[in-house]
């Protein structure tokens, strides 16, 4: 019941994608038994989750492969998750 009245931030929008990838998500969609939001909602998610994680500063004594110092990294913001 107390799931019920939770209520998650969510925003409308229109999504552009190649057709092959939009009828393998609406195939997935089909198999689970699930709205194509559902399944795209997952995907969207599961994106930022590794944008963030990509975004978060190493720290190390050599020069990273994309030729950045760690000054250099950890000067860039890191993502936060939406509010």
């Amino acid at each position: 019941m107390l799931a019920s009245r939770i209520m998650v931030k969510q925003r409308r929008t229109t999504v552009s994608a190649p057709t092959g990838a939009l009828a393998t998500l609406e195939a997935e969609a089909s198999r689970r038994g699930v709205p194509l939001a559902t399944v795209l909602r997952e995907a969207v998610e599961e994106k930022a989750i590794s944008l963030r994680a990509a975004r978060r500063p190493r720290t190390g004594i050599a020069r990273s492969s994309d030729g950045l110092s760690a000054a250099e990294v950890t000067a860039e913001p890191i993502a936060d998750e939406p509010r």
